[in-house]
């Protein structure tokens, strides 16, 4: 099977004003990045929110939540945001989905909603992926106005890692965004590949999968340290995948080789990365 061509997505969930944040997407689509992903956390902007905002002064850009922790709502709440902003945005959504992070037991409180195990956050996942391709389905079918653009529905995007969340994403997911911790080794990330491989078998090859890249050159602030729970100055040193350094160029042939041997053609890159990414982007996107 022939590599999938490059694609690229920013990710970014808080700006100081609307005009601020409706130019970032526009600097994106600008740019030449196809898709501006927003996470779900309680201290940034509300993802739907966000994205309706951001397809609205854009022609081709993508929007995508990332990810929205399936215990945070019902499945019916997540079918019908997802088929209003569908609609609104021409298309352009991916629906992005996850069992819940860690850190988000201590949000989920403020939502007045359940947190259970982590084999019970899968089963809620598993279950809220069903119903919304149900309801769905239902709607492209039934008579109301509110129908999805995109059929048989928008793309599910899951962010998996271990093996039981490989497993729904192989059987469910079109997009795989790799939710490994920042410290993991290039020897790590082909290990965590050739497992989710193994588990897809035949479907692999219909799965489009997304690496999110966490930084971009050797000076990187600080404060990243709490974004990532780690030292970036730590990663650099390492060579970790998840920092990428070198010149345009060099950095483009990390990607391919990537591409080429693990199937990663799907790259998001922290917002504030966004500018010194892009010369990468010119060398690769669509390609």
């Amino acid at each position: 099977m022939q590599p999938r061509t490059f694609r690229f997505a920013v990710v970014a969930a808080l700006a100081p004003t609307a005009q601020d944040w409706q130019q970032l997407a526009r600097r994106a689509e600008h740019l030449g990045y196809s898709t501006l992903l927003t996470p779900d956390t309680l201290t940034t902007l509300e993802p739907f929110t966000a994205l309706t905002a951001a397809a609205a002064v854009t022609d081709t850009l993508r929007v995508g939540t990332f990810v929205l922790p399936a215990p945070f709502y019902t499945p019916s709440e997540i079918a019908w945001r997802a088929l209003a902003l569908d609609l609104l945005s021409g298309g352009r959504l991916d629906l992005g989905l996850g069992a819940g992070r860690p850190a988000a037991e201590t949000e989920v409180v403020h939502r007045e909603r359940p947190f259970g195990t982590p084999a019970e956050r899968i089963k809620q996942l598993s279950d809220a992926i069903r119903i919304v391709k149900q309801e769905v389905a239902a709607a492209a079918e039934g008579r109301s106005l509110l129908k999805p653009v995109q059929r048989p529905h928008p793309p599910i995007l899951l962010a998996a890692a271990g093996r039981r969340m490989f497993q729904l994403a192989a059987a469910e997911a079109d997009i795989i965004t790799l939710g490994l911790d920042p410290r993991t080794s290039e020897e790590g990330l082909a290990e965590k590949v050739a497992e989710l491989r193994a588990i897809a078998g035949s479907r692999f090859d219909d799965i489009e999968l997304n690496f999110n890249v966490s930084g971009v050159g050797t000076d990187l602030p600080d404060f990243l340290r709490h974004q990532m729970g780690v030292d970036p100055a730590e990663l650099v040193k390492t060579g970790a995948p998840a920092v990428l350094t070198g010149t345009p160029a060099e950095m483009a042939d990390k990607l391919r080789r990537r591409r080429d041997e693990l199937g990663i053609s799907y790259i998001a890159v922290n917002g504030m990365f966004m500018e010194q990414l892009a010369p990468v982007v010119e060398l690769l996107a669509g390609t």
